[in-house]
């Protein structure tokens, strides 16, 4: 009999209090990274276009500036610096001013403290998290006002992915619209990105009946949620952050990927591994690629992507999307196209394609074909590993239950 069977029955009640204590503070910890990493990008778009201000040679001078500082911040920071997140930055800035700014501080400072709205519990804890960077006055406004990086952060309840998201918005409006209802909604980014796509703005002032709308746009959508895990994931604050980040579906499949990197590399010297969860960024969503090689004797880059489900033709199309990204970005100068790799290791069905008509002649497409591992050989592979693995995850349950 196991130890945990002498527990008493109130155990169940303290495993919930803790869950769900861990749960909020995982999501107050996302909420204030957000609003830290929002609060200074908003200042660092702020000084870019301050110094543009400076005079006809600064102006001249920015897109120059913007290059330079990817550069450099790049070499100290990290990731999070190219030159498409600092004019981010400063469009964020620009479509955001001070003025308005400093009205939307002014207006939490004098709410009542102890209402617990979003920008208001999230103050105490970004104090608490930064208390001497946030604390240091960095703006002085015409009023005398001092600003924060803690107050400022108050003023963007919203995680840094909606503001991106929300500058696609051109028109000021209906950027403002979106806002409101986000804040009022409680709109995640998933669902602020359904309601922009589906032209709610423009959808709701035609409407004769527009209380109905926006009651209707108060209900989620099963897929709307993002567990507190994925918050802290979100690729902005890992940028922010600096951090790694190691992303799988489930542990089935961060196996199987890591087996058949494995397995290419022992087929001989031909595979070279480049990465494993390689991200790139198309406007502003975030993809992810399972795995990077280079060919030696082909001389190019094999991208190869995993689905645990069926093949579909979207996996096609998102193939094709990697592959003329890694050629625009990734590929050398003297290296022949990238060639993709899409296994699907559906139960009974594991399959391999290889997506070669992206080349630019048959001839070099045949030699691929010819030189490639078979494609038949790969998805007998991806079965057995795949039986294998779930194999060891069954024995390992039964043993357990049986401890």
């Amino acid at each position: 009999m196991s130890e945990s069977s002498h527990l008493p029955s109130a155990y169940g009640d303290i495993h919930t209090d803790i869950v769900a204590l861990l749960e909020n503070a995982r999501r107050a910890a996302a909420r204030s990274v957000n609003a830290l990493m929002t609060a200074s990008y908003w200042e660092i778009g702020r000084r870019i276009v301050e110094f543009e201000q400076g005079g006809d040679d600064r102006a001249a001078y920015g897109e120059a500036l913007t290059e330079r500082l990817a550069l450099d911040l790049t070499n100290r920071f990290g990731r999070g610096f190219s030159v498409r997140n600092l004019q981010q930055m400063r469009a964020f800035y620009l479509a955001w001013p001070l003025e308005q700014i400093c009205q939307t501080v002014s207006g939490i400072s004098s709410r009542n403290t102890q209402t617990l709205s979003a920008p208001s519990f999230m103050s105490p804890i970004l104090q608490t998290l930064s208390a001497e960077s946030s604390s240091t006055p960095i703006i002085q406004t015409t009023s005398g006002q001092l600003l924060t990086l803690a107050t400022l952060a108050e003023a963007f309840p919203l995680p840094w992915s909606a503001y991106v998201r929300l500058l696609s918005v051109k028109k000021p409006e209906a950027r403002g619209f979106y806002e409101t209802e986000a804040l009022r909604c409680g709109w995640t980014v998933r669902q602020l990105d359904r309601q922009i796509n589906s032209q709610f703005y423009e959808r709701t002032a035609l409407s004769k009946n527009k209380v109905a709308m926006l009651a209707q746009a108060e209900h989620a959508e099963p897929d709307d949620a993002i567990t507190p895990e994925q918050a802290i994931k979100d690729p902005f604050v890992l940028e922010f952050l600096n951090l790694k980040d190691q992303y799988s579906e489930s542990d089935l499949e961060d196996a199987l990927i890591q087996h058949l990197a494995d397995f290419l590399l022992e087929l001989g010297d031909d595979f070279a591994f480049v990465g494993r969860q390689r991200r790139l960024r198309l406007d502003d969503t975030w993809f992810r690629i399972d795995l990077l090689f280079f060919h030696r004797r082909l001389k190019c880059l094999v991208v190869i992507d995993l689905k645990v489900g069926k093949f579909s033709y979207a996996d096609a199309g998102q193939m094709h999307l990697y592959l003329n990204y890694a050629r625009e970005h990734w590929m050398k100068p003297g290296e022949n196209p990238p060639v993709g790799l899409i296994l699907c290791a559906a139960k009974g069905a594991a399959e391999a394609h290889y997506a070669l008509d992206n080349l630019p002649n048959k001839v070099l497409a045949a030699e691929y074909q010819t030189v490639l591992p078979d494609e038949k050989l790969l998805a007998e592979e991806l079965e057995r590993s795949r039986i294998e693995l779930e194999t060891r995850r069954l024995v390992g349950s039964k043993n357990e239950g049986e401890a």
